[in-house]
């Protein structure tokens, strides 16, 4: 059997990472970098002449131009944060490099901080996947089908009426080869024409070739510029489906990234997070040894996301 390339890719291993950003030293300078990859700019002004001041637990710098101070933690999603940014590197190489997902309470025990610290980087972090995928829009010939976050609740409905589950869409962009390229997963208010068409003009090329089961919210599709390729499954199993393989590949594996890390989190108010997680990984998922850099990157270029505003998001419904 050939190896796999993606499971036995390098990655960066943890000696590797640590030689890199063991030190606070390390990572102020990758987070400057990340930040100003031509030099401090003012994000006032844009000039570049500065001073360094020894002002608060981070560097900071002050425009010669406009006087306008400014840490290097300001304007990005470690803003205000009392923490060593050791301690985030370690958070953002944990994340990127989990094979599955990563619950807030093991990366409460991996880091070494309470319990609500651990929950509140990890949805910080998620947000900044959210955000960054949301810059893409799939292409070409795209599997897509309709999926539940959740299970039933003791004493409540069964089935697609269960108050805890949350329907989302799942998809996936194929090459030419017909081997999977990107995936995007979002939920939506429930699996109708006008939520499947805001969500294939929010997710979608136009012109894209979208395939899917006979579910006729699908059809919506072609709101968003689509063609749309219908397959009536009627009683067949996936594994008698081999026109929606990668789709169900792709859900079997989500499937067992969530159900072997979490035990339960509000899927209605969260949910978009944990998939966003999931895709974000798949999407990078050659790039595994550049990944923390990747993520640290788009943590710098995120607006801070205090607590009340990551407990207020109720996602893309």
């Amino acid at each position: 059997m050939a190896m796999n390339r993606i499971q036995f890719q390098k990655g960066l291993s943890l000696p590797g990472f640590l030689e890199q950003f063991g030190t606070e030293a390390q990572c102020e300078a990758a987070l400057e970098k990340a930040r100003w990859p031509d030099g401090f700019r003012c994000p006032r002004c844009g000039q570049a002449p500065h001073y360094l001041l020894s002002v608060g637990s981070h560097q900071t710098y002050q425009c010669r131009t406009c006087r306008l101070q400014t840490s290097l933690t300001a304007g990005t999603l470690f803003q205000s944060t009392q923490l060593a940014l050791t301690v985030w590197f370690m958070a953002i190489y944990l994340i990127s490099q989990a094979k599955t997902n990563l619950s807030a309470l093991a990366l409460k025990r991996l880091l070494g901080v309470s319990y609500p610290t651990a929950w509140l980087m990890q949805q910080k972090l998620m947000q900044t996947m959210v955000e960054r995928d949301a810059l893409y829009h799939l292409e070409g010939h795209v599997q897509i089908d309709d999926a539940y976050l959740g299970g039933e609740l003791t004493g409540g409905k069964a089935g697609r009426g269960s108050e805890n589950k949350v329907p989302f869409v799942a998809a996936v962009s194929l090459d030419q080869a017909g081997h999977p390229l990107y995936i995007k997963m979002a939920p939506v208010p429930g699996f109708t024409l006008k939520a499947i068409a805001d969500w294939a003009q929010r997710d979608l090329s136009p012109g894209c070739v979208v395939v899917s089961d006979g579910l006729a919210c699908f059809t919506a599709v072609t709101a968003a510029g689509c063609h749309h390729q219908p397959l009536v499954v009627g009683g067949r199993k996936p594994k008698d489906l081999p026109e929606f393989s990668w789709i169900n590949t792709v859900l079997g594996n989500l499937k067992t990234s969530l159900g072997g890390a979490y035990h339960a989190f509000d899927f209605a108010k969260y949910g978009f997070r944990y998939l966003a997680a999931f895709v974000y990984r798949f999407n990078r998922r050659f790039h595994l040894e550049t990944l923390p850099l990747h993520l640290l990157l788009a943590a710098v270029n995120i607006s801070p996301r205090p607590l009340s505003s990551l407990r207020a998001a109720e996602g893309a419904l």
